[in-house]
């Protein structure tokens, strides 16, 4: 039998992790909590979990605080982060996907929304091809998760890694945005157009290579 992954839940709300840790211990997670951000800073590197779970708004450090901690260090740049908050807003979640989280999920909680894209991560991860690819001077390894540029390792958070590695699979095509959406992210998360732009903006800025082009109004494209 496989061994159970492990989930962190970061959250100050008491019934928040009650919910939380029932649902998804029902999916066979081994769960794992915290009530402020230090507790999960500390939980974290204790447990190393597969999937953290983060409220924005928690006490000494907050969940994006958290999550830019982590995402500094290479023992964590694998772990799923997925954000948890009240706060329904664009420029909020815009902020969360800059730091390196790979999903965003806004309260009230829908204990089956909740499971499902829990699972939709993890299925998406089992998914991942092991081919490394080779475009001129860039080495984009899956097994390693690792970016090398003229021999110089570049760190990206997942999903940058993973629209990086999508789009590298076949230089020159054009992506369309909707497809990007689709296999990056996958069809159960509901994310907008916004959070590719993101993304790609981080790519290049992490990169320093111009290597993927914008195709106005269609996609995106891998080329150096």
């Amino acid at each position: 039998m496989d061994k159970a992954k492990k989930i962190l839940i970061a959250d100050d709300e008491q019934d928040i992790l009650n919910i939380i840790s029932y649902n998804l211990s029902e999916q066979g997670y081994e769960i794992f909590t915290a009530r402020d951000g230090n507790e999960a800073l500390d939980q974290a590197r204790k447990i190393h979990p597969e999937l953290i779970i983060l409220d924005v708004m928690m006490p000494y450090k907050n969940g994006i605080e958290v999550c830019q901690i982590l995402r500094a260090h290479n023992d964590f740049k694998n772990t799923l982060i997925v954000f948890l908050t009240a706060m329904n807003d664009e420029s909020s979640e815009i902020k969360g996907l800059e730091t390196g989280a790979d999903d965003y999920i806004s309260k009230p909680i829908s204990p089956k929304v909740l499971n499902s894209r829990v699972n939709a991560l993890f299925r998406r991860i089992n998914k991942e091809t092991d081919k490394v690819i080779t475009v001129s001077n860039v080495i984009i390894d899956p097994v390693r998760f690792l970016i090398e540029i003229d021999g110089t390792e570049i760190i990206l958070a997942k999903k940058e890694f993973e629209l990086l590695y999508l789009l590298a699979s076949k230089p020159g095509r054009v992506f369309l945005r909707n497809e990007i959406l689709s296999q990056v992210w996958g069809s159960e998360v509901i994310v907008g157009d916004r959070t590719i732009d993101v993304h790609i903006r981080k790519i290049r800025q992490k990169s320093g290579v111009d290597c993927i082009t914008t195709v106005k109004g269609v996609g995106y494209k891998f080329e150096l």
